[in-house]
């Protein structure tokens, strides 16, 4: 249509008067013109024009109480219809509807049909007629419309918190899956195939339209949504009875729900996550929710994503959609990961451990959420029989989380529990990644405990972890996994004698380059990572050899701080023990290391030397005051024996000048301190 017509249109829309049916019916009719001409895209329609004499129009006509009541549904849609198409791909005219308040206006009007929804049934159908749900779906299209790629409208929808409005209303109107159970024998049976066709669209059109908004929603969406977001997984959720009629045969309609449900259960997991990682209300709220169900009005939600998780499954009926039914597997094992990664989240959140962790049954230490996690990993031990590391990967970083906090490691490890011999058979070299990420990152947090490493001890954890090839280079792809291996080793290691000798001593036929102690130094020297160095050098202080490894970490990481601490306090600590082996360590050349510079230290004393020599910006004084602690330590009185004494002497007379000079300082510090106290030692 020519600019002219489309002009005269909106002209004769604002012009008219509405006091009887056959007004409302003449306003219907021409919204339509306008709104199907609208439809056709031309840069000079004049729709910019348009926008602006219709916007103030529209709005007075939705938000005054006494024409919104008379307005009928049908002029109501043609119009809506006229603000859907007029933002199309057109940031002007958005900007049209936006300052004119429309936009806010049609919230008001969502938030109306919100009312009619009981509070104590919140996820069940909203009877509405065609004509209403034809009213719902078009507003919720012109918000879609209007804040696609348009951050304006996007920031001003979630201020009038329009996403939680639409979200209450596709919950209600279209709850996923629920046509399955129940086809709403509500519904007319002349009405029955469209309504469910404009439900299904709706709830396309609203989720599309939530997850737009959502990227700017973080403040919007809150607890009291949680029972909307959660409803779409029930769907997937076994056992999938046979659809009753009409819906017992693979029609059109039937695929469209099929396909609906899917989409919302996408986006519902993607919002659940979201909130779960950046909300601390929603994780506190889900955490009570676990214990007390009042707290979302009865809907167990986390119960329920629980459920989910254990239970859900792909749905049978999409064999009968067209496509790529692989995808769509796909996507639901990301929505999955999605909901495992909101549970350990909570798990995660330091103000829920109390409320997860109930001991008031001594039936079931921990309470449901930790029996469930349990029952998880004691039933799937057999991975060949059993492919669900869904569910190991879930449980044990959720019990991780609940153990990082420093309680509760020895309920774990103890009767009736007494997991230790389950995490260890989950401990194989053909155990995926993730699950060894999990089992591994929950033993770090059990060996914190001192009490828990015999009875993890007795379970041979540190066989399994060398046996699981975690050390090996195969496993290199997984650092942050090798630091926490490192971890447990180091913390069973502290105080245990039979844990040091697992780790030490090679198994009967096989060489010392099998020990995890070889492993875990053939790592270190292989890895180029600061906390793989660092983490395994702390190893060296509960066993006794090979001790010039942490001299060689000294001598070649001058420029790593951290790295060189490390070392100097491994040193420092074997020197207890014998100084004859440390001073024997930092004074003996450094065997030639390919790619090493060559104006790296010969020696690791000569690292020592140049710590003391010179101020470094990035070295903290710390460092060098654990030099002086080490150099004290070596030369005290009767540290070596006296066949080692000129070389000593000779040790002494090259660092005495570096360690006065330190002590002499003027001004208090650490570095003077130890200086003094080294000094003294040497006598």
């Amino acid at each position: 249509m020519a600019d002219s017509g489309i002009l005269a249109l909106a002209a004769e829309l604002i012009g008219q008067t509405r006091q009887s049916d056959a007004d409302w019916n003449k306003l219907e009719g021409t919204a339509q013109a306008l709104a199907n001409s609208l439809r056709v895209k031309n840069k000079s329609s004049g729709s910019d024009t348009v926008a602006r004499r219709l916007s103030s129009d529209n709005q007075r006509r939705l938000t005054r109480p006494a024409r919104a009541r008379c307005l009928p549904p049908p002029a109501l849609y043609e119009t809506l219809r006229v603000g859907a198409n007029i933002c199309v791909d057109h940031d002007e005219n958005r900007g049209h509807l936006l300052e004119s308040g429309f936009l806010h206006a049609l919230v008001t009007l969502l938030e109306r049909y919100t009312d009619l929804i009981p509070p104590d049934k919140a996820t069940d159908f909203l009877p509405l007629s065609v004509a209403h749900l034809k009213v719902v779906r078009t507003a919720i299209g012109v918000i879609l419309n209007a804040s696609l790629g348009y951050e304006p409208v996007k920031i001003a929808l979630n201020t009038a918190e329009a996403p939680v409005a639409i979200l209450r209303l596709v919950g209600a109107i279209y709850p996923a899956g629920a046509w399955a159970r129940s086809p709403a024998p509500h519904i007319p049976p002349e009405e029955f195939d469209e309504s469910w066709q404009l439900r299904s669209g709706l709830s396309s059109w609203a989720w599309r339209a939530i997850g737009e908004l959502k990227d700017n929603a973080s403040t919007v969406f809150g607890p009291d949504t949680l029972p909307q977001l959660v409803t779409p997984a029930r769907s997937f959720i076994p056992p999938f009875g046979k659809p009753s009629q009409p819906f017992n045969s693979a029609t059109p309609l039937r695929r469209t729900l099929v396909s609906a449900d899917l989409e919302a259960f996408e986006e519902s997991c993607s919002l659940l996550e979201a909130l779960a990682l950046d909300d601390e209300d929603v994780r506190l709220s889900l955490a009570r929710g676990m214990a007390f169900p009042d707290e979302h009005h009865g809907v167990r939600c986390l119960a329920d994503i629980l459920e989910f998780i254990d239970r859900g499954d792909y749905h049978p009926l999409w064999t009968d959609l067209p496509g790529d039914n692989a995808q769509r597997e796909r996507s639901f094992d990301f929505c999955k990961a999605a909901l495992i990664k909101a549970v350990v989240e909570i798990a995660g959140e330091a103000k829920n451990v109390d409320v997860l962790w109930d001991d008031s049954d001594q039936k079931q230490p921990g309470g449901a959420l930790v029996a469930q996690m349990i029952q998880w990993i004691k039933t799937h031990t057999d991975l060949k029989d059993n492919n669900r590391d869904d569910l190991l990967v879930c449980a044990t970083l959720t019990l991780g989380n609940l153990l990082r906090h420093g309680a509760h490691s020895v309920t774990l490890t103890s009767p009736p529990i007494s997991i230790a011999p389950d995490l260890a058979a989950l401990l194989r070299p053909e155990t995926d990644i993730k699950v060894k990420h999990g089992v591994i990152g929950l033993l770090k947090h059990l060996a914190y405990a001192a009490p828990t490493r015999a009875p993890l001890g007795e379970a041979s954890i540190i066989k399994r972890l060398v046996g699981c090839n975690i050390f090996q280079p195969s496993s290199d792809i997984a650092e942050m996994v090798q630091v926490n291996a490192i971890g447990v080793a180091k913390h069973l290691c502290s105080g245990n004698a039979k844990n040091c000798y697992d780790l030490t001593v090679p198994s009967e036929g096989q060489g010392p380059e099998t020990t995890g102690l070889h492993q875990i130094l053939s790592l270190v020297k292989r890895s180029d990572t600061t906390a793989v160095k660092s983490e395994g050098t702390r190893v060296f202080v509960n066993f006794s050899s090979p001790r010039s490894r942490p001299a060689q970490l000294v001598g070649r990481s001058k420029k790593y701080p951290i790295l060189v601490n490390e070392g100097i306090v491994a040193l420092t600590l074997l020197s207890i023990q014998s100084a004859n082996i440390v001073l024997d360590a930092i004074t003996t050349p450094l065997p030639h290391e390919i790619g090493s510079p060559v104006t790296a230290p010969g020696r690791t004393v000569d690292t020592l030397a140049h710590l003391l020599r010179r101020h470094q910006a990035n070295v903290p004084e710390e460092v060098r005051a654990n030099a002086c602690i080490l150099l004290g330590q070596v030369g005290r009185e009767g540290g070596v024996d006296t066949e080692r004494m000129p070389e000593l002497a000779k040790l002494k007379a090259e660092l005495r000048p570096l360690i006065v000079s330190a002590a002499d300082a003027e001004k208090e510090s650490r570095l003077k301190t130890a200086a003094v106290g080294a000094l003294q030692r040497w006598g």
